[in-house]
């Protein structure tokens, strides 16, 4: 373990540089990368092979299908055919968007849900008179929830999915029940709490009146160019092919990332678009980080520090499988609430596989914990998860800024909730198994 000690603090200070946003996470994990490189702690050849490369080739097909498809326009015409239906009722505008959001983030990913999404609702929300922050907030939070579904929804989905081997329809299969009873539940709180703020519009005139004026400043604003059909059609056809591949993957025997990567290649060669330009729109400060990620966990892997902290703290609470479950579930959930769930998600994949190796717990229980746990507890504050920091971001541009301690008291409350149902949900799993 001596020779650990700077990995060790290389790693931390990359984590508190992510955490805090001290400079650019890519950038922090690949200085983080350079550093362990310049002073010959592991050779480049080495680092590279430790980059899990099936999470990359997933992350970026995904990412250029979604950008052919968002050049489509039909995310914005969606949106703003959503807002039309809403027809200013506060509530419906909670239903609906929610809807469409947990939707789109399961199939797609939640951080370009959010992108599509926040715009519309803040537009459609301040322009009523409405507080739009409420309605932010709730879009970041069921983002996370419905990206917890499947396994290209959210990123600690596709790192475990990836890293392990498990399949698209096992998480659907193993979590669409927690996700679905979560996202009504989410929902029925962000009501409760904020019931005045949800009473209907329909008595007054006036303010029907002004949405409807409203509603065509939206469809004016987001409709600068019309929708290309032919693209759409070929967009959505691959992304149905993709997911049919995905559905299929125990039968065709390919992997996620060369599924996203095959039908992403196809669709630049049939949609003939300016591929210079559609490359340039894909969140590649992201792969970077991932890469860089997977280098610095690896190196702690291979020093024997993952297997020190599994010893001295996870396996400490012994053999008993609930206990085990729900340790993961709650150190995942908490811990990602207020740092980064994505290095969180990859740091604790060596741990569980040691924790599983030490006590057998059936049916890959414990993946679903971390899922649901980095998934849900990246919901406890605006840094837990990127879709989080995005939304803000994005309010943030229409001059609604939404401070820490505001998101934290709309979210908190559902996160601890939506943990309580997982822990239900999986100790009912594991009774049911065991």
């Amino acid at each position: 373990m001596e020779d650990a000690l700077i990995p060790i603090i290389v790693f931390a200070l990359v984590y508190v540089a992510i955490t805090f946003e001290i400079i650019n996470k890519a950038v922090a994990a690949m200085l983080g990368v350079m550093v362990l490189l310049a002073i010959h702690v592991v050779d480049e050849h080495h680092a590279v092979a430790l980059i899990d490369f099936e999470t990359i080739m997933l992350l970026l097909g995904m990412m250029s299908i979604v950008v052919i498809l968002r050049k489509s326009g039909v995310f914005t015409y969606l949106s703003v055919k959503i807002a039309e239906m809403t027809k200013g009722s506060p509530l419906k505008i909670l239903i609906l968007f929610s809807i469409v959001t947990a939707v789109l983030s399961a199939f797609l990913d939640n951080v370009t849900t959010v992108l599509i999404i926040i715009p519309i609702i803040v537009e459609l929300t301040a322009g009523m008179g409405l507080d739009p922050k409420l309605f932010v907030i709730s879009q970041a939070v069921i983002s996370n929830i419905g990206g917890t579904a499947t396994l290209i929804g959210d990123p600690p989905n596709i790192i475990i999915g990836s890293k392990v081997g498990l399949t698209f329809n096992q998480f659907v299969v193993n979590l669409i029940i927690p996700v679905l009873i979560s996202f009504c539940v989410a929902l029925l709180i962000i009501w409760y709490f904020n019931r005045e703020r949800f009473k209907p519009i329909d008595t007054n005139l006036g303010k029907l009146f002004s949405v409807q004026l409203l509603l065509e400043k939206i469809r004016f604003e987001f409709f600068h160019t019309p929708i290309d059909k032919h693209l759409l059609a070929k967009g959505l056809g691959c992304l149905l092919l993709a997911i049919v591949l995905f559905v299929t993957q125990t039968i065709t025997k390919l992997s996620p990332g060369v599924v996203a990567m095959l039908v992403a290649m196809i669709l630049f060669t049939i949609s003939r678009v300016d591929v210079e330009h559609m490359l340039e729109e894909i969140e590649w400060s992201t792969l970077l980080f991932f890469a860089g990620l997977f280098i610095l966990v690896g190196v702690l892997e291979e020093k024997g520090v993952i297997e020190w902290v599994a010893n001295n703290v996870f396996l400490r609470v012994g053999d008993n499988p609930y206990v085990m479950v729900l340790m993961v579930l709650w150190v995942a959930g908490i811990v990602s609430g207020f740092l980064d769930n994505i290095p969180f998600t990859i740091t604790m994949i060596p741990i569980v596989r040691l924790m599983m190796e030490s006590s057998p717990v059936p049916h890959d229980i414990l993946w679903w914990s971390l899922a649901l746990g980095a998934c849900f507890g990246g919901n406890l504050t605006m840094i837990g998860a990127s879709a989080n920091i995005v939304s803000i971001g994005m309010a943030k541009q229409s001059k609604v800024n939404i401070s820490f301690l505001e998101f934290m008291r709309s979210s908190a409350l559902i996160t601890i909730v939506t943990l309580v149902i997982a822990s239900a949900y999986l100790s009912l799993y594991l009774w049911l198994t065991l």
